[in-house]
């Protein structure tokens, strides 16, 4: 990989794409003690970066051959890379995708002009069945990380935050399969080998993570996270290459860690970011890297998150934050008991969300009923007062 197949790259795609914003957040350089950047890769065409490595990669094919049809396997966001892309080409597209693939993605891919083929319940399975296809179509595949075409599109990113941002001191980017970490640090370390480039993953697909510690190839036996766009079991060749050459350190985070960074982007920044790409920021606020004092730029790789998915992280964010809670009381099995302890309630300044009476338990006394609440409260403190509260007044509280 060298500077000037990069710029080529660049050159390329920026034919179709737009730079996209790197913006000085106030609020998270507060909370970092860092002057903390966001590179909005979540506003490119198709949602994410992926388009970048796809339209690189099909352009070089069809200046290469005559090319008619490429096929690609992915999760999502390649998979609506590459379909874009061959659809501004004029080539047709062969999309697999797991079965597990976020509906959103699935009907953005099909929406792109692609042919959509459901197989497998990873990307391991779908790699098979695009493998197979390819045998029976004669279609081009189009690897998601693994090629240098790919790669040198995805480093079109670092041009980027270089022009705009040239004093930059590090660089946290998000790694699945690697092709953007690799892109990335390549440019960055070629063109100014003093910036930090910090890949990160999450704790429940950190094949790079370990192959990195490892300094050699290590496979993860199964994947867990939230974070789909990221959930890969085994780092490229091509990319792991390049990410032991030019990547300083690789660190991990849990999906907790991820749900609060999308809460907090969504609050603050007013971003819509999916798991995968909210990694680098997840990485900054828990101080997974020293990175105070110092210009940072996170690289928020994607924006293509499931409907679904939004609900249990808001969901998860809130109780997580104190701002929703949910437990059980035992009370008095008489008229107007329910009044009397939603009065309570409501003297704490707290809003009831549901309630269940239940009064069938084996567990309750002849004169008792069990109430399961959900309320909303303004936070950890807030919350706190109000089961201290209700205890005074003679209820057995139980949290949930």
């Amino acid at each position: 990989m060298t500077i000037e197949r990069i710029e080529q790259a660049y050159d390329t795609v920026q034919k179709i794409l737009n730079p996209t914003p790197l913006s000085l957040s106030k609020t998270f350089s507060d909370m970092s003690g860092a002057q903390l950047y966001l590179k909005c890769e979540n506003l490119q065409k198709t949602g994410s970066f992926k388009v970048r490595g796809a339209y690189n990669k099909i352009t070089a094919l069809a200046r290469d051959k005559e090319l008619k049809h490429v096929i690609a396997s992915s999760a999502g966001n390649h998979a609506q890379g590459v379909a874009f892309a061959a659809s501004a080409l004029g080539i047709a597209s062969t999309i697999v995708m797991p079965l597990s693939a976020p509906i959103a993605k699935v009907m953005a891919t099909k929406g792109y002009g692609a042919d959509v083929v459901l197989a497998g319940n990873s990307f391991y399975d779908a790699s098979v069945r695009a493998g197979e296809l390819q045998q029976e179509t004669g279609a081009v595949f189009v690897h998601p990380f693994d090629d240098e075409d790919v790669i040198a599109g995805q480093g079109s990113v670092a041009i980027e935050i270089l022009r705009e941002l040239p004093t930059v001191d590090m660089v946290l980017v998000p790694a699945g399969g690697g092709g953007l970490l690799a892109g990335i640090s390549s440019y960055l370390k070629l063109v100014n080998p003093r910036i930090k480039l910090i890949g990160v993953q999450a704790e429940g697909a950190d094949a790079i993570v370990k192959s990195f510690q490892a300094k050699k190839p290590v496979f993860a036996s199964s994947v867990s996270t939230i974070a789909d766009g990221i959930a890969v079991s085994a780092p490229g060749t091509l990319t792991l290459e390049y990410i032991s050459k030019y990547v300083d350190s690789m660190v991990s985070v849990s999906d907790d860690d991820i749900a609060e960074s999308i809460m907090l982007l969504l609050e603050r920044s007013k971003m819509l970011v999916e798991p995968a790409g909210a990694v680098p920021l997840a990485a900054a606020l828990r101080n997974k890297i020293d990175i105070a004092g110092k210009r940072v730029v996170c690289v928020l790789s994607g924006g293509n998150i499931d409907v679904s998915m939004i609900h249990k992280i808001v969901q998860k964010g809130l109780i997580t934050r104190g701002r929703q809670m949910q437990f059980s009381a035992i009370v008095s099995d008489y008229p107007g008991s329910l009044k009397q302890f939603l009065s309570v309630v409501a003297e704490c300044g707290a809003s009831i969300i549901a309630v269940n009476h239940d009064r069938l338990s084996a567990k309750l006394n002849l004169n008792e009923a069990s109430l399961h609440v959900a309320c909303e409260v303004s936070g950890l403190e807030h919350g706190k007062k109000l089961i201290d509260e209700l205890e005074q007044n003679g209820y057995k509280i139980v949290l949930e």
